[in-house]
């Protein structure tokens, strides 16, 4: 019988990395992510692994940057507008080709914010703020199952495709307890013999830097890093579907609050009203080619997010236009109730249906 325990999203997320292997943790207490890095104090410590509390965001992901450059597995955790201290460093990283493991747990925004929960982290994850081409993987779990089983497969996709990995996870879901099954980390180990920094006694000497005065070598190694986003899009998008095989209203959210959007579709299909709920698991890869094939049959998308409709613009590019979108946004704060949202998707209805009157 498989281990279950009761745990917050943040120990999920701690747990799980010590599980597949991370052996180099950096950090920098901030809420609502500080029980991550409490937990691995204590843990790593006990288990001789590298554990620095240093002293800001910045040294935390720098010193996870030389880490990953020796081939551990590293992880360093944040939030939000301190994570907004660290893009300078991801975008080296993924110029570097380092497999970094970067938890966000957000909190509200911009600037400092406060502690209430949010996803206004969306295009800070998925667009980056640091400077020139690059990507970062980006995982968004919807409960703390899911945050123990992502953190598993953060590692992994970063070891396998030599690239930062983001798990965008809302403080509500970092903070909340449920019950965990602690499955084996069921991903391969990858060899990183070929490239990691561990000296040259035996080798011809290597070196990892973004540094590049040739424009062509510079070019070239661009153009192998989006040869390299483009194998992950065909191989590594993931999405859930509920109720979509033959929704009129396709609702798509994302993380922990796309939880209630499933009693909303229960109740709405209990009125004769088919609605369905798209949700991206991947928020990059973000996956277009599905979204654009179920929307070939709505008739009307609803966005729901906890910001101010950050993910709509991915969902239109995907939609190409075909398709009305509405949105039901809060940007930060007690995530909108089933009865909530059922009065305002009902109230949209309402305007669809007087549009489609009109028009005849």
């Amino acid at each position: 019988m498989k281990e279950k325990a009761l745990l917050k999203g943040n120990i999920a997320i701690a747990t799980a990395a010590l599980n597949c292997g991370c052996n180099c943790y950096f950090g920098y207490p901030i809420t609502p992510q500080t029980e991550i890095g409490e937990f691995l104090s204590v843990e790593m410590q006990n288990r001789n692994l590298g554990f620095v509390c240093a002293e800001s965001e910045i040294a935390a992901i720098n010193m996870a940057l030389g880490a990953a450059s020796t081939g551990a597995k590293v992880m360093t955790s944040s939030s939000s507008c301190a994570v907004a201290l660290m893009q300078e460093s991801l975008s080296y990283a993924a110029s570097d080709e380092l497999p970094i493991v970067l938890i966000n747990v957000m909190r509200a925004g911009p600037g400092q914010g406060y502690i209430y929960s949010s996803q206004g982290d969306y295009n800070q994850a998925t667009i980056g703020g640091g400077n020139g081409d690059y990507k970062t993987i980006v995982l968004s779990p919807s409960s703390v199952q899911e945050c123990y089983d992502m953190t598993q497969k953060a590692f992994y996709l970063a070891q396998k495709y030599r690239n930062p990995v983001i798990l965008l996870v809302e403080g509500l879901l970092g903070q909340m307890a449920e019950p965990v099954i602690l499955n084996e980390n069921p991903y391969p180990e990858i060899d990183n013999s070929s490239w990691k920094l561990d000296g040259a006694k035996n080798r011809p000497s290597r070196k990892i830097h973004s540094l590049e005065p040739n424009q062509i070598k510079l070019c070239n190694h661009i153009q192998d890093l989006f040869k390299k986003y483009k194998t992950i899009e065909q191989n590594e998008t993931d999405w859930e579907e509920y109720c979509c095989d033959d929704a009129d209203i396709l609702i798509t959210a994302f993380g922990a609050y796309a939880r209630n959007t499933k009693a909303v579709c229960d109740y709405f299909r209990k009125k004769g009203i088919k609605v369905g709920l798209f949700r991206p698991k991947t928020l990059y890869p973000f996956p277009s080619k599905r979204l654009a094939t179920i929307s070939k049959n709505v008739h009307f998308i609803i966005d729901i997010e906890m910001n101010c409709g950050q993910m709509e613009k991915d969902v239109a590019l995907a939609t190409l236009g075909s398709v009305p979108i509405w949105n039901i946004t809060k940007p930060v704060g007690d995530i909108l109730s089933p009865e909530t949202l059922i009065k305002k998707i009902e109230d949209i209805i309402e305007q669809e249906e007087k549009k489609y009157a009109n028009n005849i």
